[in-house]
């Protein structure tokens, strides 16, 4: 295993955590087969996505895998009228990082991020390490420190 952007940034501030490598399999790249492969909980494992609200730019979200992400949610959260994804083309020049590996640490730049607050359920989550293959595992309080985030409800209710 190869220390990441993301690794080396909590590195630098002593946060406590811990990787796990698993298969990528290009054809499936869902969080739900990401914590299967790594033996989590699918709610435990928490996938980043990458937003434009009207008002304030680009801001990132990590919800549980088997969940989809509330837009009026976000934008709420975040200050906007309303938040749409990312286009797929602009993620690397807005991240550093490809689809299947976006991690919340260690972006190009800082965006205001937000974490779903069933985060706060587990005294451990697992995100993308930075990398397609490997998760970090780390403690929902370590990531809001690290990243400056916000809980808040960001999942659709069905």
């Amino acid at each position: 295993m190869h220390k990441t952007n993301a690794c080396r940034i909590l590195d630098q501030h002593k946060v406590k955590y811990s990787l796990k490598e698993y298969p990528v399999d290009e054809s499936d790249l869902s969080a739900i087969t990401v914590a299967e492969k790594v033996g989590a909980a699918p709610g435990q494992v928490f996938k980043t996505l990458v937003m434009r609200g009207d008002k304030t730019g680009v801001l990132v979200a990590c919800i549980p895998g088997p969940t989809e992400v509330d837009l009026k949610k976000a934008a709420l959260a975040s200050g906007n009228k309303k938040c749409l994804m990312v286009p797929l083309k602009e993620l690397l020049d807005l991240t550093g990082y490809i689809r299947g590996g976006v991690s919340p640490v260690g972006m190009k730049k800082r965006y205001p991020f937000y974490l779903d607050q069933t985060a706060l359920g587990f005294q451990e989550i697992f995100i993308s390490a930075g990398i397609r293959g490997m998760q970090l595992i780390v403690s929902p309080a370590d990531l809001l420190k690290i990243t400056g985030g916000k809980t808040f409800d960001l999942i659709e209710n069905l």
